[in-house]
């Protein structure tokens, strides 16, 4: 692995982008992807940048936060995206793909790009010298992710996670709620959704029977007993949830003075107050289950979901503690991260880290200084999540609206508002890129 290569493991979606935009600005590269030589439980082929789940790349809608951050990409050259475009199927406002055709044009366009050279072995370990990308997604090896756990000092890399869902703060009723931390500790943290002992009983019949995701066959769950799914703790009893994560100990309700018989509480997931967390809420209900089930407790019957809980295998560093806005390890700027591994969930997301990972090393064998977009972008808004999120609640995130900053104008219409959000990230990427020399 010669110095002055850059050197990338994984050959998804992120090792593919982050290879495409470091060959365009002419850096050697050298492409690491383990199969055909080892496969995984989920891959069916050995091409690059297969899709192994959906083939929709989410909304393409420029008034979503998945659709900025697609014209962000077209606008830096991504090749994913490019593929993305000629390869389109039937699917609405959606970026959907024929699966097969979209990989075979990445695949033929990288291995024909005349500075990257694709090596199908595996690495076992993280690289000692030079410049390297690890974006080996949720997949990774267990020889590598032993190594990187090392290199980033992470108590847990690989495991089977459950996901609490995300809100939209607008879309809480707040006449039915209260704000309030337990013992008055801490201040007005939490927003609280008190329920009664009907509303609650009536809540716990619905976690029991609602529809849950089937784990595919290679998924083999042991669940910590840190992030159990709501669900599976309903099964243990009727009272579990109340002297567990809906406990009201600590709360009374302003408007009655008196404790809830359950509480569920919401705290907020970024810096502007614009998106919740639901409190030990991880899941392995289906998204539309969650919708029905979660619009049950007081305040949320109108409840607009950023981001439904999951259950399932994961690979991802507690990004917050382990890197730097560029997508460098702390510990060893010459090592970079990208696509899931960084804790983004989405094609397009990885994607994108890939992206600017790419333009990153490709600047470090150039000894330029490594670059950050404006946090008020969708690429920005992404990194800043991974990077300045609480290290203890830290967990995986799809691009969404309540990531980006507030506009500083008051806009009451959610459709203007969101049209401002979005004409502000393509201006500010676009002035970024010019003064980066991007382009």
């Amino acid at each position: 692995m010669a110095q002055s290569e850059f050197t990338i493991i994984g050959g998804g979606l992120a090792g593919s982008e982050a290879a495409w935009q470091a060959a365009q600005r002419g850096v050697k590269v050298r492409l690491y992807e383990m199969r055909p030589q080892l496969q995984t439980p989920a891959h069916k082929t050995d091409g690059l940048a297969e899709l192994v789940c959906s083939n929709s790349l989410g909304s393409n809608d420029p008034l979503n936060a998945s659709g900025i951050l697609k014209e962000e990409m077209r606008l830096l050259g991504s090749l994913v995206i490019r593929s993305a475009d000629g390869t389109t199927v039937p699917a609405g406002s959606a970026l959907a793909v024929e699966r097969e055709e979209f990989s075979r044009r990445i695949t033929k366009e990288i291995e024909n790009h005349p500075n990257i050279q694709v090596v199908r072995e595996e690495i076992p370990d993280v690289p000692s010298e030079g410049v390297c990308l690890i974006a080996t997604g949720p997949l990774t090896s267990d020889k590598l992710a032993e190594s990187l756990r090392y290199l980033t000092r992470a108590d847990h890399l690989y495991f089977y996670d459950s996901i609490a869902p995300i809100m939209d703060g607008e879309s809480i009723e707040m006449d039915k709620v209260f704000r309030a931390s337990r013992y008055d500790k801490g201040g007005a943290d939490y927003i609280n959704c008190p329920m009664s002992r009907p509303e609650y009983d009536h809540f716990y019949e619905a976690l029991l029977s609602a529809e849950k995701v089937i784990p595919k066959p290679f998924e083999k769950i042991p669940y910590f007993e840190g992030c159990v799914p709501i669900e599976v703790m309903a099964e243990r009893g009727r009272e579990t949830l109340v002297f567990g994560p809906m406990k009201p100990v600590g709360l009374l309700d302003p408007r009655t003075g008196k404790r809830p018989y359950a509480v569920v509480q919401l705290r907020q997931e970024d810096a502007f107050g614009s998106c919740y967390n639901i409190v030990g809420f991880q899941t392995k209900m289906t998204w539309p289950e969650q919708r029905r089930v979660f619009r049950m407790i007081p305040g949320l019957a109108q409840a607009e979901f950023l981001r439904y809980g999951s259950l399932h295998r994961n690979t991802f560093i507690n990004a917050p503690f382990v890197l730097k806005e560029t997508l460098q390890i702390r510990r060893k700027p010459t090592v970079l991260l990208a696509g899931q591994l960084v804790g983004v969930e989405g094609y397009v997301e990885s994607a994108a880290m890939g992206l600017i990972a790419g333009i990153n090393g490709a600047r470090l064998l150039k000894g330029l200084e490594p670059v950050s977009p404006p946090d008020t972008t969708a690429h920005g808004s992404l990194l800043a999540y991974l990077t300045r999120s609480s290290p203890r609640h830290f967990q995986p995130m799809n691009i969404n609206f309540g990531l980006f900053p507030p506009i500083p104008e008051t806009i009451r219409d959610k459709q203007i508002r969101r049209k401002a959000i979005g004409h502000r990230a393509i201006e500010d990427l676009n002035r970024w890129s010019r003064q980066n020399d991007l382009l």
